[in-house]
């Protein structure tokens, strides 16, 4: 699948029948205030499959994946023309609430972010906040097993989820999105803040993960793309008008594709290190 600003600016083109479709981005444009940031976008995300987004810093990507949850609702001035559906559902429809909008699709950030309460607690929050009704502590548990932490925290759960290493408090803070029982998570750049160990053990959680999630990533690492990721999106940007610099989607295909044989050459030069 490709997009071009330049020749295309409203083609659409997907390889996904529309069963497998969780999220559909329909000539998606993004702006802050009077600033367009992100131009003409169709994209389709699959059901439980990892979709990478890469590129080079400014391209738009982890603002288009922020528009996923809604949270560039929060940015004043942001707006989004086009359209994105997730199953089907307008997200940016005037009834639609954001709150709900946000549990469906967990968010783990570029640095682990854990509450400064204990490693329970920061399972058990969220859920609260969102009215689970069962066994907390089945839950936490759960949660915790789900992102490979149960083994190294399960006798040490009133610490504080500060006192984890920099690789644990990311995998409890995908704990504690897995808690809240999204169906989607985005992860903007999980690992730049992570040794390689970490970085590895986060992406067999990745791969584990995508059995009951599906899960888009932003990342910079394109080796991490090629290991995690069953589809990638390569975004570039250009100048547009009074010389400021918009994001657009140039080539969406499986991964494999993407990194051995790309139809468009920008993206070849960009996966094989001419620029970026």
């Amino acid at each position: 699948m490709t997009t071009n600003p330049s020749t295309q600016p409203n083609a659409r083109s997907s390889m996904l029948p529309e069963s497998d479709v969780v999220i559909q981005t329909e000539n998606v444009s993004i702006y802050y205030g009077s600033f367009q940031a992100v131009r003409n976008v169709f994209l389709d995300i699959p059901k439980n499959r990892v979709v990478a987004f890469i590129g080079p810093s400014g391209c738009g990507k982890s603002t288009l994946l922020r528009c996923y949850n809604r949270l560039n609702d929060l940015i004043p001035g942001a707006r989004v023309e086009g359209k994105i559906t997730y199953q089907g559902v307008d997200l940016y429809d005037p009834k639609v609430d954001p709150v709900e909008v946000r549990r469906r699709v967990g968010m783990v950030f570029q640095k682990a972010n854990p509450f400064p309460k204990s490693i329970y607690e920061n399972i058990a929050f969220g859920a609260r906040v969102n009215g689970y009704k069962g066994d907390m502590d089945e839950l936490v548990e759960r949660s915790l097993r789900g992102s490979a932490l149960w083994d190294e925290v399960k006798d040490k759960l009133k610490q504080s989820g500060l006192s984890l290493s920099g690789g644990q408090q990311q995998r409890l803070c995908i704990a504690r999105a897995i808690a809240i029982e999204p169906e989607v998570i985005l992860m903007d750049e999980p690992c730049s803040a992570l040794d390689p160990i970490s970085t590895l053990r986060v992406e067999d959680l990745i791969h584990e993960l995508k059995q009951q999630f599906t899960i888009i990533i932003v990342t910079h690492n394109m080796q991490q793309a090629s290991r995690v990721a069953d589809y990638t999106a390569f975004f570039n940007a250009e100048a547009g008008d009074g010389g400021s610099r918009f994001g657009y989607l140039v080539e969406y295909d499986r991964t494999e594709n993407i990194f051995n044989s790309p139809k468009q050459q920008s993206t070849q030069d960009y996966v094989s290190g001419r620029f970026g």
